[in-house]
């Protein structure tokens, strides 16, 4: 059925900066001026142009003359420019391509671009080249673009609206566009509505006009109605990102569309919960807490990303009750972990830091006095997970004899050996490392007693927990002698960010060496964790997948089609299922598929149901009894 909205409505929507991503003229001259010295120089001039026009400080007209006389393009750079343009579709455009199948007929681009390009990137989005009405290019017999067509209304000043006022349109016209001849539409007086579009450019003296400012396509979509990709635009979801998150991850959720805060350092709590009125998705690494309190003051959040390994920072009960998805990257800096621990044994046992220290000092050492290999040397894994098996075949590789101590029941690689207690593992091994969780119950694993009955001479390593080591205990056998070496990585305080000093026992002692938590810390642990993590995120707000969260039942989702997906996060209560299906059964919804996992504490329901229902039911689903928290996606 042909919904009314659709008979009565128009859509005009302008190229360049919107349906694609870029200013097109501009690409196709820089295409053209590949290996030209003086590309740079007369690009900046084409931008200035460009803007000029833009921002309605030149008219379009000028504009357009002035740029296509600095132009040395011929057919082949158009067919390079199509190849670029079809991976730049701006992507709130892109992910809806449903809606514009459906609705070409009603829709108009109206561009001072060119048809040559134009028309093969819209196409394939179902909106008909009869609908297109852009400049067009005059060629020399070599294919040399050589000017255009001055007839066209649309390469003269008010083309837009000339060209709009032929067409003689019926029924509401909005106009979606980034630039002053899309907003001329509108004060022409033609054009019922004007959508400043800002995805990917942002023109003050546009906005300004604008009766509204649609940072996607998905908002345009959204405020007026109309069907569309997501079942909420993700501009009016916050996403607060914290501790300097890699740049691949905000890129994720920036072409999500996200309204996004970026931080660079970590916030106390009370800073914290002042900014969570309205954060839906928040990102953090080690040093931000995520308490009680501050979830208390977040009641749009639906997720929590550990851009890390550990998740202690975080309360995952209290995300739990409220239905908050937490996801962390348990796997994604593994090596790079490895490699240090790896390369801190070596430089311990060779004694190197502090002969570099001294070297930096004017002072020569050279001397083999307590220096050796690590071959045939025993190493003890405290924590045999990840990190620590990972570390044992390495260490193993190296010919170091491997033993290993977990308290859960861990298949040994290679040659390593399971000891039956920690204290075992202290007593045999010339070098200690801890691999740990954040358990509370860790902490002080680690302290004199532990250290007392090492081997004298013994290294140890700590890139787990900060507070799993007694500090004042490691600096006293330290001082003493009883250790010959220290590597630590992390501590039981650190500072929030790096304008803040560290003080530490264990500074300035022989053969230690201090290292500002960055076991972790690579541009390829960073890289995968920041894809890793914010891909998890992106897939249960979108489609609803629990798979490897820390806190929820784990579901993995087949693909949504054709349908629409209750998500229903609940307290693990007896009958909840059964009230959730009376209520679907009531309102008389057809199931698609359900899916259901529990545990102790928490029930996770998702139910795909037709398309057609009566929308009350939605607010009754909300009504549940033990309901935390309610989602409909499509």
């Amino acid at each position: 059925m042909t919904s009314p909205s659709k008979q009565k409505r128009t859509f005009i929507i302008d190229f360049d900066s919107t349906f694609a991503r870029v200013e097109t003229l501009e690409e196709l001259i820089a295409i053209s001026l590949k290996g030209n010295n003086k590309k740079e120089e007369i690009m900046k001039g084409i931008r200035e142009i460009t803007n000029a026009a833009m921002e309605g400080k030149l008219s379009f007209a000028e504009s357009l003359e002035r740029r296509v006389a600095l132009m040395t393009s011929n057919k082949k750079d158009v067919e390079t420019l199509i190849k670029f343009l079809k991976k730049n579709v701006t992507p709130s455009f892109a992910r809806n391509k449903r809606f514009l199948k459906e609705y070409g007929k009603n829709i108009y681009i109206f561009s001072g671009a060119f048809k040559e390009f134009v028309v093969p990137i819209v196409k394939p989005y179902g909106i008909p080249e009869k609908n297109v009405f852009a400049n067009t290019f005059l060629y020399d017999k070599k294919g040399n673009i050589i000017g255009f067509d001055k007839k066209n209304p649309l390469s003269k000043k008010g083309g837009k609206v000339t060209q709009l006022q032929d067409l003689n349109l019926e029924g509401e016209i909005y106009v979606i566009g980034d630039g002053w001849s899309d907003y001329e539409l509108r004060e022409s007086g033609l054009a019922h509505k004007f959508f400043a579009f800002t995805e990917n450019v942002t023109r003050a003296p546009v906005v300004e006009k604008a009766d509204h400012v649609v940072p996607t396509f998905d908002e345009f979509l959204y405020i007026n109605s109309l069907p569309m990709a997501h079942s909420y635009p993700k501009n009016r979801l916050k996403a607060l990102l914290l501790e300097n998150i890699h740049p691949d991850a905000v890129t994720r959720f920036k072409e999500e569309g996200y309204n996004l805060e970026l931080l660079t350092k970590s916030l106390g709590e009370d800073e914290l919960c002042a900014r969570m009125k309205d954060v839906a998705v928040l990102g953090i690494r080690s040093k931000t807490e995520i308490s009680k309190k501050v979830l208390d003051s977040a009641p749009k959040l639906i997720a929590v990303g550990a851009f890390c390994i550990g998740t202690n920072q975080i309360d995952l009960n209290e995300c739990s009750k409220r239905g908050v998805a937490v996801f962390n990257a348990p796997y994604s800096n593994t090596r790079s972990v490895v490699e240090l621990v790896v390369g801190e044994i070596i430089m311990l046992t060779r004694n190197v830091f502090d002969k570099s220290v001294k070297m930096h000092s004017g002072v020569w050492d050279k001397s083999a006095k307590n220096c050796f290999e690590i071959r045939g040397k025993k190493l003890g894994i405290i924590g045999y997970g990840n990190i620590g098996s990972q570390l044992s075949v390495v260490a193993e590789s190296l010919g170091m004899d491997v033993y290993f101590y977990d308290i859960v029941e861990k298949l040994a690689l290679g040659n390593a050996h399971k000891c039956s207690s920690m204290d075992e593992v202290l007593k045999k091994c010339d070098a200690i490392t801890i691999h740990i969780d954040g358990n509370p119950g860790n902490k002080n694993l680690i302290s004199e007693r532990q250290f007392a009955i090492m081997k004298k001479g013994a290294i140890f390593l700590n890139l787990s927990r900060g507070f799993v080591v007694d500090i004042p205990a490691l600096a006293s056998n330290i001082k003493s002698g009883h250790l010959a070496g220290a590597a630590v990585d992390v501590y039981p305080r650190e500072p929030r960010s790096n304008d803040e000093a560290f003080t530490s026992e264990l500074q300035n002692l022989p053969n230690v060496i201090l290292s500002p938590h960055i076991g972790g810390s690579t541009e390829e642990a960073q890289k995968n964790i920041g894809e890793f993590v914010s891909s998890k995120i992106v897939d249960f707000v979108n489609a609803g997948n629990t798979y490897l969260s820390v806190n929820l039942p784990n579901i993995q989702l087949p693909e949504l089609k054709n349908a629409h997906r209750f998500i229903h996060i609940h307290g693990n209560s007896p009958g909840v299922l059964a009230n959730i299906n009376g209520l679907l059964a009531k309102h008389k919804i057809n199931i698609l598929g359900q899916y259901l996992k529990t545990d102790e504490a928490i029930g996770y329901v998702i139910t795909d149901v037709s398309k057609e229902y009566d929308s009350a039911v939605i607010n009754a689903l909300k009504a549940v009894p033990h309901t935390l928290k309610f989602r409909v996606l499509y």
